[in-house]
């Protein structure tokens, strides 16, 4: 395989494949293409501020789910219309981010990285505004349209940023990290949401959340520079999806992960424990804490993410020592699959707290050698492009699934939500193995192999 140098990553020659795209040009369309260095102390410090800027921010992705769900009742919010303001983040994502990753590509990263998480910033805000309002469910709604047209900008920018400043045998590390501060950042604010709200008020949760916020898209200016074109072209085709195999098959993976994981047991968990009277109570220093079903979830939801930023890390440095990504991916959809199965059969919270690290472990380690995969197999010039689509099918996933899990488990019972919740990885994990197949003619390619 003949194989080139592109700035900090490698990438096959035109020659090896006639129907795959050069990727390393130094103009297309007009446009030059931004000097990316190897990974060097330079690198990590642009990875590092993409951690931190998106773990901020992530907080107000995750403060409104151990809130919204009792809040509804207050307030007088429907079921349906609690699952409807959960999901509008998600369902907006559907239409912003393929115009996000064309746009990535088109004009770089550093510009719709810093002003996603500003927007971000100023939907979390709007939380305050919607729980003061005479008509909450509007504002709730406004809110997460918002945060959906930022957090498509921040997503399809932090990978690609990622993808530009790694090489591909430290690429599934990289993404690792980048994506254990997304995957913690979500359910960190679902902690400051659970205990803020309890302790203080709800309100002060949503502030605490924006001013976090606020303070990402600062550290995002300062640090995070252009790293991937720069662009006499900003000519945008919305319609312009990345529609290879790879980016179908990696994307079909996200959304059976982002179903079950988002869209079901954090969608779910706060109401299951309250049916099953499962909270905790914790004695310190004589002085005994108990904690009601939000507080109770949003610990769950942190033991959870914790587990996941463990396992994203871990699984991508695995996948990167290993030199191929499958065994790793596959291994960690079966774990995904043993927590909803512990979930089904013991109705404890001991039981409930394994599930949970279990669930998150798989979705943690499923994400870093997922994302190193689809680097791998896009070309460079493409690869906005395909995060936007991978990102769309995730959306679809969390977006469909409190719509789908709320009044279903209603209907028929948790028990049976989360035993067809355990079969969704494993469907996964044949599509992938699938698609992957087809694509490379092996069933576990090398990372050299899988270089587009």
């Amino acid at each position: 395989m003949a194989i080139a140098q592109c700035g900090g990553r490698q990438r096959a020659t035109p020659s090896q494949d006639p129907n795959r795209p050069a990727a390393c040009v130094s103009k297309r369309n007009g446009r030059e293409r931004a000097p990316v260095s190897p990974p060097s102390s330079s690198s990590d410090r642009v990875v590092y501020a993409v951690v931190a800027s998106t773990f901020f921010v992530g907080f107000g992705g995750g403060v409104v789910f151990p809130i919204l769900p009792n809040l509804g009742e207050v307030l007088g919010i429907s079921a349906f219309m609690v699952g409807v303001i959960l999901s509008a983040n998600r369902w907006t994502r559907l239409v912003a981010n393929g115009p996000a990753g064309v746009l990535v590509d088109r004009i770089g990263t550093r510009t719709p990285f810093v002003v996603g998480l500003a927007v971000e910033g100023l939907a979390t805000f709007g939380y305050v505004i919607a729980i003061r309002s005479a008509t909450p469910e509007l504002w709730f709604v406004v809110a997460r349209v918002t945060w959906g047209i930022g957090s498509a900008l921040v997503f399809a920018t932090a990978y690609t940023i990622t993808a530009d400043v790694s090489e591909a045998s430290s690429r599934g590390t990289s993404m690792g990290i980048v994506r254990a501060g997304i995957t913690f950042g979500f359910p960190a604010g679902m902690v400051l949401g659970g205990i803020v709200s309890e302790v203080y008020s709800n309100v002060w949760a949503f502030a605490l959340a924006a001013s976090f916020a606020g303070l990402a898209s600062v550290i995002a200016f300062f640090i995070v520079p252009e790293t991937h074109v720069e662009s006499t072209d900003s000519s945008i085709k919305p319609w312009d999806f990345e529609t290879t195999l790879p980016a179908l098959t990696v994307g079909l993976v996200n959304f059976g992960l982002y179903f079950a994981y988002i869209g079901v047991l954090f969608s779910t968990l706060v109401l299951y424990l309250e049916v099953e009277s499962l909270t905790l109570s914790v004695e310190l220093a004589g002085y005994g804490i108990d904690y009601g079903e939000q507080g109770t979830s949003g610990l769950l939801m942190a033991v959870s993410a914790l587990s996941g930023a463990v396992f994203t890390i871990s699984g991508g440095k695995i996948s990167d020592a290993v030199g191929a990504r499958m065994p790793v991916l596959i291994a960690f959809l079966a774990t995904s699959c043993a927590g909803f199965v512990v979930l089904t059969l013991a109705p404890s919270l001991g039981a409930v707290v394994l599930g949970c690290i279990l669930i998150g472990a798989g979705q943690g380690g499923v994400g870093g050698p997922l994302t190193a995969l689809l680097a791998d197999l896009t070309p460079e010039d493409r690869m906005g492009r395909a995060m936007g689509t991978n990102n769309i099918f995730g959306d679809v996933g969390g977006g469909l699934g409190p719509l789908l899990s709320l009044p279903f488990a209603t209907a028929v019972g948790y028990d049976v939500l989360y035993a067809l919740s355990a079969i969704i990885p494993l469907i996964a994990g044949a599509v992938l193995v699938a698609g992957i197949y087809s694509y490379t003619g092996s069933l576990s390619p090398t990372v050299e192999e899988s270089i587009a």
